[in-house]
């Protein structure tokens, strides 16, 4: 990594300005982009990719902390450092494991451990992220008792997780796997699949509406599946900024 990426998140123009000044002085920090707002910067996220975001906590509408759990949703997620004037939010921003916790107004001597730790922790995690570059691999391998069925990634609607298994989903077939989800969703995270609750994984390709239910959840709707999916309401704002222009 050449470059760490930055956007910076704040709703008061003076504040961002104020931090990519002191940005500018790190000369592997680079700032893609900037937000005024919850909404767009997941918006910024998913077009940009940084590899950090430098996040305000008090924001109309969204908030920071509601920000960066839409964030951890991502197929790449950001670091999160949050930046705010108010200190009392320490605790619950570690809980969304935060890198650092920057007060209003900024300590350079701060900045700069905060900026050295995030080199450390992109650093040690290039080699892992180097070992993925390999071409897409044009089938999903499934192994079973006696023999390994392939599949078309854009074949699969969605999977879910059913006790101890992994139930693939196809429009005229179901496979099992003992692969955890997770597993899955590293496997096809060059393809359109998005996670809408903590056990089902679904191929954006194939959504085609999303209804309203309760408590601030949704019904998803996919082509040629005759039931609806629940999608939990922790996950509606990333999957709606990742459908729609």
């Amino acid at each position: 990594m050449t470059s760490i990426r930055v956007l910076v998140v704040d709703d008061e123009r003076y504040s961002r300005d104020e931090l990519k000044h002191l940005l500018s002085n790190y000369p592997r920090i680079q700032v893609v982009g900037e937000a005024d707002s919850g909404d767009q910067a997941i918006m910024q996220a998913i077009q940009l990719q940084p590899d950090v975001v430098f996040l305000d906590i008090e924001m109309p509408k969204l908030s920071g902390l509601e920000v960066a759990q839409s964030l951890k949703e991502l197929k790449k997620t950001p670091r999160i450092v949050f930046a705010t004037a108010y200190p009392n939010f320490a605790v619950q921003a570690f809980r969304h494991q935060a890198v650092d916790y920057l007060v209003k107004p900024f300590d350079e001597e701060q900045l700069t451990e905060t900026i050295e730790r995030l080199e450390k922790i992109l650093l040690e995690s290039t080699q892992p992220k180097i070992e993925k570059l390999s071409p897409t691999p044009a089938k999903l391998a499934l192994e079973g008792e006696d023999e390994i069925i392939y599949i078309d990634p854009k074949e699969i609607l969605y999977l879910y997780r059913d006790d101890r298994e992994t139930k693939i989903v196809l429009k005229d077939k179901v496979y099992e796997s003992k692969y955890a989800l997770k597993d899955f969703e590293a496997r096809l995270e060059s393809y359109s699949f998005y996670r809408i609750h903590k056990s089902y994984l679904v191929n954006t390709d194939h959504i085609t509406r999303l209804i309203p239910w309760f408590n601030g959840a949704y019904q998803l709707e996919l082509k040629g599946v005759k039931e609806h999916l629940s999608v939990s309401r922790n996950y509606v704002k990333g999957l709606r900024a990742l459908l729609e222009l």
